[in-house]
């Protein structure tokens, strides 16, 4: 019986390491790369490099990537010592921010709900309960996920002048960090948020924006919500395509090629107005999702102005 195909991934990097090709420090391919080059699923990539990890073959560096360790064969069958003894209190001492940013590389390369304690720790190559003296849950690590990651765009110490251009320093600020980590959109739900220092700052900023102006407090949050929605409700299509594309292994134009339906729908007539206006537009029409925050942006911030001046 042929093994698993996260067995035949570590096998490979095993013996790419035996045999000299990945030297101690060097970067090993990334979750998305090993899943091309195998054609298997992200979880299954993931799987071999959190094995590997577990075996002491390599080591997880947040900001970095995963690196090989001083691994040699022969020691593969014995269970890697948890990264703060195995140091010694050195530069691979588990912390709080290795764990975070451990975390924050996997969601952005296999989705949020790919994160895990018991994967966090996997990939570090320690046992999950010592996440807990870093961590409280699952819940307390995506927050502190989401807190480093807004952390990458800050606000400026300075507000612009007037309340349209601070909200528009946020909005584009979000979006920035929802494109370099597409996760972000699904942290939390207008229903239900998630408590984070980083979103919190940007409610505050918002508010302060619109502070003075004469609205009522209902007002001046739901100015706030809503501006947050609007780019929370086209990031979320960031890592939908992203997790699309891992699946299928087809970019979201050769998957339009291929299962298409329009044409048939169109062809039974009763969408002419649809159909006038692909057949205008050349038939092929691209959609963009920076091209389309773009758009809507200044569209939204017009009709806002009607509320927060009263036009």
């Amino acid at each position: 019986m042929p093994a698993p195909p996260y067995l035949r991934i570590v096998e490979d990097v095993k013996a790419r390491v035996a045999r000299g090709e990945l030297k101690e420090g060097d970067r090993v391919p990334s979750t998305r790369r090993l899943a091309q080059d195998w054609g298997v699923a992200l979880a299954t990539a993931a799987k071999a490099l959190t094995a590997l990890a577990q075996e002491g073959v390599v080591r997880a560096e947040p900001r970095v990537g995963t690196l090989v360790t001083s691994w040699r064969p022969g020691a593969a069958q014995r269970a890697p010592m948890p990264s703060a003894r195995r140091s010694g209190g050195g530069e691979h001492e588990l912390t709080r921010e290795r764990v975070v940013g451990v975390a924050v590389e996997m969601a952005d390369a296999e989705g949020l709900a790919a994160v895990s304690m018991r994967g966090v720790a996997g990939r570090l190559g320690v046992s999950t309960m010592s996440l807990y003296r870093h961590v409280r849950s699952k819940d307390d690590l995506v927050g502190l996920m989401t807190d480093a990651v807004i952390a990458e765009f800050p606000l400026p110490d300075e507000p612009p002048p007037g309340w349209r251009a601070r909200l528009e320093v946020s909005a584009r600020l979000q979006w920035a960090a929802c494109r370099r980590h597409p996760w972000l959109a699904w942290v939390t739900s207008l229903t239900r948020p998630r408590p984070s220092a980083g979103l919190l700052r940007h409610t505050e900023w918002a508010l302060a924006a619109l502070d003075g102006r004469g609205l009522d407090p209902v007002t001046m949050m739901q100015v706030h919500i809503l501006l947050y929605s609007y780019v929370q409700g086209i990031a979320a299509n960031l890592e939908l395509e992203q997790q699309a594309q891992a699946t299928t292994g087809l970019t979201d134009d050769e998957w339009m090629d291929q299962h298409a339906a329009y044409p048939a729908l169109t062809a039974l007539g009763g969408y002419p107005t649809f159909t006038r206006v692909v057949e205008d537009m050349g038939g092929d029409f691209e959609l963009d999702l920076d091209r389309l925050f773009e758009f809507g942006l200044r569209p939204l911030l017009d009709g806002l102005a009607r509320v927060v001046e009263g036009r």
